[in-house]
């Protein structure tokens, strides 16, 4: 059972979460407000209600997690969002980070790999309210027919950076993405200077689960 109550617990909690979001280096208030208004514990069952608002990440069923709350602040963070952007998000997981994303006024694309997962989080976003498109399938490979998109956001550890999401990125457009091995990854931010220079930053390791797919990890 979903707890879908949000309560004045709840919200202190938020408040404090938000504290020690920009106590460790979270700047974008409009980041922070989106932290602080969505009822991350509405993403969570019952039974681990009470630590929603730890920052770490919690599992969520097949073999997923929701993120740790500063790993999606930061992503969200680079991803410099602008209301009307048209986002894609792969690794709909949750529906966690694309609520925060949706509540920063992008239009929002998300692809999951794992059937059941995208099953139950479509139906829960549209339980509470939240529109949004889905798509089933594989997220290296994104989603062609419905690019290019502004911004790309990748919540699963990839080997590579695929070039098929570095195609669906319009010109101006950002990419974040975690890339590495399976255990550790570097968050690289990738910004599209014209349709063939690629600025490339390089941030802090992160821990995700992996990027499945064809350029992606296999299996």
């Amino acid at each position: 059972m979903l707890k879908l109550e949000d309560t004045y617990r709840h919200k202190g909690q938020r408040k404090e979460l938000v504290k020690l979001l920009r106590s460790k280096g979270i700047r974008d208030e409009k980041v922070l407000e989106a932290i602080n208004t969505v009822p991350r514990h509405f993403f969570f069952d019952t039974a681990l209600d009470s630590h929603a608002y730890e920052d770490k990440a919690f599992p969520i069923g097949e073999g997923q997690t929701i993120s740790q709350p500063f790993t999606v602040a930061f992503q969200t963070q680079l991803l410099e969002i602008k209301p009307g952007d048209r986002v894609l998000e792969i690794g709909t997981g949750s529906g966690y980070q694309a609520s925060i994303l949706h509540l920063l006024g992008a239009e929002v694309h998300t692809i999951e790999y794992q059937k059941k997962l995208y099953e139950k989080t479509k139906k829960f976003m549209a339980k509470l309210g939240i529109h949004m498109h889905f798509y089933l399938g594989d997220g290296s490979q994104g989603i062609p027919e419905k690019s290019p998109f502004d911004k790309i956001i990748v919540t699963a550890g990839a080997p590579i950076v695929p070039n098929s999401l570095l195609k669906q990125l319009k010109v101006g457009g950002i990419l974040v993405i975690p890339v590495g091995d399976r255990k550790t990854q570097k968050m690289l931010k990738l910004t599209k200077k014209t349709a063939t220079t690629i600025e490339q930053e390089s941030f802090d390791n992160f821990a995700f689960v992996p990027l499945l797919g064809t350029e992606g990890w296999k299996g």
